[in-house]
């Protein structure tokens, strides 16, 4: 008897990254420059779009696309900012897939839209195969969440872009080497960038928001 192997998996990505490739190419016909930023719950996320949406929101024209499992906390903050913001709901998904990502820029006006941010899911396991269309991918990690966070969720650090370590002012509280994480990341993708931030160190937010701005000169 003949069995054969339907690999359910593949094809699942496969057909995800059909719909990224459409979403990426939408974007680029509208000159929007599109940020993936990833990362567990509490580990600053939202804060560093937020404090970037401050800095760069007279210049350029920006959106949000919202990721939760089911509340849209996070969608009300970006939108006090005075942005326009989609909150996705991925029900019991942990993590944004490319269809809820189309669905989404639906919804935005991308014809006055210069930035895109899509905060994923928090979680550094799930969002690692979906690709939405984006053109970078930013994982976040705090100092907070414990030195070994990173060797712990190598893949997120081999398939992203740019790497953030937030939180780095209270290092010393939580007995927590940056240098060490910085470390941990190169060891598992030697040409990343990374970026020591917290909220109250101005310096490193800039950094942050340079960063950004250097994708669309």
């Amino acid at each position: 008897m003949l069995m054969h192997v339907i690999n359910v998996g593949h094809d699942v990505f496969k057909a995800n990254d059909k719909i990224a490739e459409h979403n990426k190419k939408h974007l680029d016909e509208h000159g929007v420059f599109a940020l993936n930023i990833m990362g567990a719950i509490g580990s600053g996320k939202t804060t560093l779009i937020e404090e970037a949406i401050k800095k760069l929101k007279d210049r350029y024209r920006i959106a949000v696309i919202a990721g939760d499992v089911v509340a849209d906390l996070d969608a009300s903050r970006f939108e006090k900012l005075g942005v326009p913001t989609v909150p996705a709901n991925t029900g019991r998904e942990c993590h944004l897939d490319a269809n809820l990502v189309h669905r989404s820029l639906e919804q935005i006006d991308l014809e006055n839209t210069d930035i895109l941010f899509i905060e994923n899911v928090g979680n550094l396991i799930c969002p690692v195969d979906y690709k939405l269309g984006e053109h970078v991918r930013v994982v976040v990690v705090s100092v907070s969440e414990g030195d070994d966070i990173i060797l712990k969720h190598p893949m997120i650090f081999k398939t992203s872009d740019f790497a953030i370590i937030h939180k780095v002012d209270i290092a010393e509280a939580v007995s927590v080497d940056p240098s060490t994480m910085v470390d941990d990341v190169h060891s598992l993708n030697p040409f990343i960038p990374v970026l020591l931030t917290s909220k109250h160190n101005e310096a490193s937010i800039n950094e942050w928001v340079d960063y950004i701005e250097s994708h669309l000169k």
